[in-house]
């Protein structure tokens, strides 16, 4: 980087999607959780960049591709505070923030060893018990799960 205070670290996109502001530990996980590794467009991802919200930060930027809703909700599993922006002709028209869905299907294991989840070839399904403070509760056997302690289904 040069003197420029507002040269990008990572290059501008013309069309699709930018994530920002994920905790640096967390990026290649919001990789996982999109399957990005799947996309035919161009990628960039951006890994341990300085941050003054939280020290050091990830940054995806996807070309051409605009999530739904409930693909970038599925993100507050693991990063519940990054931020989205809507990219068409170089210009932001579009932010956005993650929340934590209703109803997480597929997404986050269950750590009861009992839960049938966990012993049958079937889908894993949580409620949102408090969105704020992350706390989940599984349909099918009731443990309750905080957001920022659960293992991903793989």
């Amino acid at each position: 980087m040069g003197n420029n205070k507002n040269q990008l670290v990572v290059a501008a996109i013309e069309n699709g999607t930018v994530i920002d502001h994920i905790p640096a530990e967390k990026t290649y996980q919001v990789v996982n959780l999109l399957q990005l590794e799947k996309m035919e467009t161009p990628v960039t991802i951006g890994y341990n960049l300085p941050s003054k919200k939280i020290g050091k930060k990830g940054i995806i930027k996807v070309a051409n591709k605009f999530f739904t809703d409930e693909e970038i909700n599925r993100l507050s599993v693991v990063a519940p505070n990054i931020g989205l922006s809507i990219i068409k002709d170089y210009e932001i028209v579009e932010k956005k923030t993650v929340k934590t869905p209703d109803t997480l299907k597929g997404i986050v294991k269950c750590n009861n060893p009992k839960c049938i989840t966990n012993n049958e070839p079937m889908a894993t399904v949580f409620h949102t018990v408090d969105a704020a403070l992350g706390v989940i509760r599984c349909h099918y056997c009731d443990k309750e799960q905080q957001l920022g302690k659960v293992e991903l289904c793989k």
